[in-house]
């Protein structure tokens, strides 16, 4: 079948529906399937949407700022990318990423999620609502807490999540942050939690929800929940080697939690997410985004388990042991959208919910205990 050239896709994309602010400067590789590509949403001037994998909902908006290049992600119903670069990510309905974003493989954007100007993000999932400000580098995180739009977790402008450690041969990246959690946050019912600007964190470490840390710092130890944090930067003289390496149990326990983590939003995705689709939901771009979603956080376990890997000093891991729990919700097919169906459930299904959740990180971490 001979190839269409650019003209003719972006015609055929222009007769559907798909609104190209001007088509003179747009650019849609052939490998872009078209039929992803859905009426009402806006491509704005330079534009360039890329890989077989590409979705754009309806009422998604591209380059709405400035130039913007899309390569294999999906672009949720509603969503927004104002300007910049996105790679193998996902964003659900309503996301927002601002101008001159940096996005890599292995982010998530629920629900209203968003980002300020200047924002990198890779293997980082912020559950809805979550707001980072603007000229920010946070990646290998979990950040969640907040209820709504105007009740969110806030991550002020100028944070650095510190993902690289120096030491040993080649340094690492055995160190994933948790803001929240998976077990209670995915319910939209915690306190939310605001990091203060021009700050950073060294990861791996744990934030608890309502928790508020003071601008200006860099954090290092794990802050638990209802507190206010600042830390004083530390003075130190001493020798050193970078084939000094600190004590590993901590570190592999920290990573493990966190795969584990992961392995619980995985079920979550699976068994609630995914099941609460209709069957002609599950036909549409909510089923692509889905299954995109579920693959993103399968590729963020694997990148965790390599950089464990790293840390450890061996060419690879035994298997990941999985969890197999059932879900203990009543879960059916609605139309109702998922944030609406969260405000919905009673308290003793979220309490329910939470234990399953919980029950599927320990148990992932208890299966896959290594010798370090």
């Amino acid at each position: 079948m001979k190839k269409l050239s650019l003209v003719d896709r972006l015609e055929l994309l222009a007769e559907k529906g798909v609104d190209l602010v001007d088509p003179r400067q747009i650019f849609i590789d052939d490998q872009v399937q078209l039929d992803r590509i859905f009426p009402g949403s806006v491509l704005f001037p330079g534009v360039r949407l890329l890989g077989s994998g590409t979705v754009v909902a309806p009422g998604a908006k591209l380059g709405s700022e400035g130039p913007a290049t899309v390569v294999n992600s999906i672009v949720g119903e509603g969503a927004e990318i104002a300007s910049g670069f996105v790679t193998d990510s996902v964003l659900l309905s309503k996301a927002r990423i601002g101008p001159n974003g940096h996005i890599r493989g292995g982010t998530l954007l629920e629900e209203e999620a968003s980002t300020a100007h200047a924002v990198g993000l890779k293997h980082t999932i912020l559950t809805s609502f979550v707001t980072l400000g603007s000229l920010i580098n946070c990646c290998d995180c979990f950040i969640s807490g907040g209820r709504s739009r105007s009740n969110h977790t806030e991550v002020g402008s100028g944070f650095i999540h510190f993902n690289f450690t120096p030491w040993g041969e080649a340094g690492d990246k055995a160190t994933p942050s948790l803001v929240g959690d998976v077990p209670q946050g995915v319910f939209l019912r915690q306190e939310r939690i605001f990091i203060g600007g021009i700050s950073g964190m060294v990861g791996p470490n744990r934030i608890g929800y309502g928790t508020f840390t003071v601008a200006g710092q860099v954090i290092r130890s794990d802050v638990g929940a209802g507190r206010i944090h600042a830390e004083k930067l530390r003075e130190i003289d001493a020798p050193w080697t970078f084939e000094a390496r600190g004590l590993s149990g901590p570190r592999v326990e920290r990573n493990l939690e966190y795969v584990g983590q992961l392995a619980a939003l995985r079920s979550w995705y699976v068994s609630v997410r995914k099941a609460r689709l209709t069957s002609e939901q599950r036909q549409s771009h909510l089923g692509m985004t889905m299954d995109a979603a579920i693959h993103l956080i399968d590729s963020g376990m694997s990148e965790r388990w390599f950089r464990l890997a790293q840390f450890l000093g061996v060419s690879a891991l035994p298997a990941m042991q999985l969890p197999s729990i059932a879900c203990p919700l009543a879960i059916e097919p609605s139309s109702m959208s998922h944030v609406e169906w969260l405000r919905t459930l009673p308290d003793d299904a979220v309490d329910a919910g939470t234990d399953w959740l919980q029950t599927i990180v320990q148990e992932f971490v208890g299966k896959n205990q290594i010798r370090s």
